[in-house]
């Protein structure tokens, strides 16, 4: 409803005291009277029979008493108009927000099946608030909007001017995919021990199911692990936080391949391990200014995945051969090796691709983007 609609739906609700006030006239009982039956001030009983004051439970059994109408039905009634008239207020409310909801990426979240309305009014307004779990803008603001910008390690690309609305969509929709599966408290040892072990298998092996395997494995450990596809303006490939003493990390489809996708998933293991579990870790893509803790976090991927020695071998040159035999001699992947020789500008980015693995950790919801 438009502001004309919710005003006139307004002035048409009707009070309880139109209920007392039909009683009344029923009785032939003035205001006056029924105030000094109740043993209220006038101007008190005036004020609930217009509304502005609200029944209260000793209210009705007063009314109960003077007027033979049970005390359940006046409470029934009361909360009946406060309800409506609450929920108008509040659709008054939605629509002068209209301009906020805006900036969040609707096609996407109704996509995802997070909420169901397209266009920005003051609809969308009250689902998009369900879906952060806020009770208003004002609370989004405080809980979201300034916990980004304070509390994250985020900085802008380069490439890219990130929007603070649907980063905190693309963030909520982790913590929603959280609490799906309820985890076992976190084991840090069990969780380094994989890296090593079950979760470099994957590494090398690379089977078809590897993001499912990959959720498991993190999820005996007590990490939760999702996926989450890129929403418009928000240029990252994963994020690490805490949430209710279990590490979340988040994962986007922005990178296709085997060993982008790998390094960043050994980057948030790092931020877990080595760091607070009161800070946000938001890695965006082409980021060339790195703090001391993504400096660390990137030297832990680094190691776990290929350690810096083994390219010695590679300084008098390389072909496929000798990277397969190189990745076989350190248990990693060929497709890792050529990620680092290309990121260390060793080889060019056209060199060894067809080494690489492709990823697609969910076909489905990526088709669902492009038909909403």
């Amino acid at each position: 409803m438009n502001k004309k609609e919710l005003q006139a739906a307004k002035e048409l609700l009707s009070p309880p005291g139109d209920t007392i006030l039909e009683t009344i006239e029923h009785y032939r009982i003035s205001q006056a009277e029924l105030a000094e039956r109740l043993g209220k001030k006038p101007s008190k009983v005036h004020d609930i029979i217009t509304g502005k004051e609200p029944i209260t439970l000793n209210t009705a059994l007063q009314l109960e008493r003077v007027l033979g109408i049970e005390a359940g039905f006046w409470m029934a009634r009361e909360t009946n108009y406060r309800e409506k008239l609450a929920r108008i207020e509040e659709a008054e409310q939605a629509e002068a927000n209209v301009e906020w909801v805006k900036n969040m990426p609707l096609k996407e979240l109704v996509a995802f099946g997070q909420i169901t309305e397209r266009k920005a009014n003051g609809e969308a307004v009250n689902q998009v608030l369900r879906f952060f779990g806020v009770a208003s803008v004002e609370a989004w603001q405080h809980v979201y909007e300034n916990g980004i910008t304070e509390l994250a390690d985020f900085r802008k690309s380069e490439a890219h001017t990130a929007s603070i609305a649907a980063m905190a969509a693309w963030l909520r929709t982790g913590e929603l995919e959280m609490r799906k599966s309820e985890l076992p408290p976190f084991d840090k040892l069990a969780f380094r021990q994989a890296l090593d072990t079950t979760i470099k298998e994957l590494v090398v092996m690379h089977p078809h199911d590897l993001s499912l395997q990959l959720q498991a494995i993190c999820h005996n450990c007590g990490v939760a692990l999702v996926y989450t596809p890129c929403f418009p303006k928000v240029p990252v490939c994963g994020a690490t936080r805490w949430i209710g003493g279990n590490p979340l990390v988040q994962l986007t489809d922005r990178y296709k391949t085997n060993d982008q996708f790998w390094f960043t998933f050994y980057h948030e293991a790092g931020h877990i391990l080595l760091h607070g579990k009161k800070e946000v870790f938001i890695e965006v893509e082409r980021n060339k200014t790195l703090t001391e803790k993504e400096t660390q976090a990137n030297a832990f991927a680094s190691k776990l995945l290929l350690p810096e020695r083994a390219l010695a071998d590679l300084e008098d040159g390389f072909t496929d051969s000798t990277i397969i035999k190189l990745a076989a001699a350190y248990y990693t992947h060929p497709g890792i090796i050529v990620g680092r020789l290309q990121h260390l500008k060793w080889a060019d980015f056209s060199f060894g691709n067809q080494l690489k693995e492709k990823m697609n950790l969910f076909p489905k919801l990526a088709g669902a983007v492009k038909a909403a």
